[in-house]
């Protein structure tokens, strides 16, 4: 090998080996390489189950699949909107300067919800009349209770977002693809697609757990049974009171380390 390719050759080297220290420090990275494909496969996995001894929904399918992934993508946007809108702060190294004004946590809390807010609406509402112009499907065949499970679908893309959020000023932009991910488990037990008795007996017990499985499960209900389960409904508002709550502490607890510290003027940096 000639000079010249030796020292390429370890260069090339040097770069590789900077980016595996920055893996082995790092389980954030680590845990996002296995995340996507898992989730996928286990989501998937239960999709096929489902529809392969249900033969009596595939006539029913292309309704409730685009109705269910347009439910899923206003939890999915509503908590982006609020992880990205506090990530944006600090990719602009702006955290420091904001609290060196008036301005309280709550106050931030409350901007990133309407910003949240702003976002899931011209999001969704894009997506949703290309569902009605392409495949003769309308979310808002859902009537009335559209605007409960669109409210309670919010909360939990919030509570989640406050989470996340405290997780990037605990670890850094090193955690950002959790804002990415971080809803995507909640997915395979959610029942978006099928209906949660598909999953085993010990996922079922935490799947009820999720505010989504019941927003999910009474979504059904309207287009396919044509019945608005109430149950459903206080299930979902009172999980997601106990969500919020948790995402709220969890902020503020991760703010206040951050602030003595002195960490809200360096992330980002």
């Amino acid at each position: 090998m000639s000079p010249a390719a030796a020292l390429s050759a370890q260069r090339i080297y040097a770069m590789v080996l900077r980016h595996l220290y920055l893996l082995r420090k790092s389980w954030v990275r680590l845990v996002e390489m296995a995340y996507w494909p898992t989730m996928q496969m286990v989501l998937w996995g239960f999709i096929a189950q489902f529809l392969a001894t249900n033969s009596s929904w595939v006539a029913q399918v292309p309704g409730v699949l685009v109705s269910a992934l347009l439910l899923w993508e206003i939890l999915f946007r509503g908590q982006l909107g609020f992880s990205l809108s506090f990530i944006e702060e600090l990719y602009a190294r702006n955290l420091g300067h904001l609290f060196a004004s008036p301005l309280r946590p709550w106050e931030l809390v409350a901007a990133m919800i309407l910003v949240s807010l702003v976002r899931t609406l011209i999001g969704v509402g894009t997506a949703a009349a290309l569902a009605w112009l392409l495949y003769a499907t309308s979310i808002f065949d859902l009537g009335v209770p559209l605007v409960a499970f669109f409210a309670n679908l919010l909360v939990t893309g919030w509570a989640v977002g406050l989470m996340v959020s405290a997780l990037v000023m605990r670890y850094g932009l090193a955690a950002e693809n959790l804002a990415w991910g971080a809803i995507f488990v909640a997915a395979p037990l959610s029942g978006i697609y099928y209906p949660v008795c598909v999953l085993p007996p010990w996922l079922q017990a935490v799947a009820w757990w999720l505010p989504t499985s019941h927003v999910f499960e009474g979504m059904r209900g309207v287009l396919i049974d044509r019945a608005f389960l109430w149950h459903e409904l206080w299930n979902a508002v009172a999980l997601n009171a106990v969500y919020v709550t948790v995402g709220a502490g969890v902020f503020l607890a991760s703010f206040e380390g951050a602030r003595k510290r002195g960490k809200l003027v360096q992330i980002g940096e």
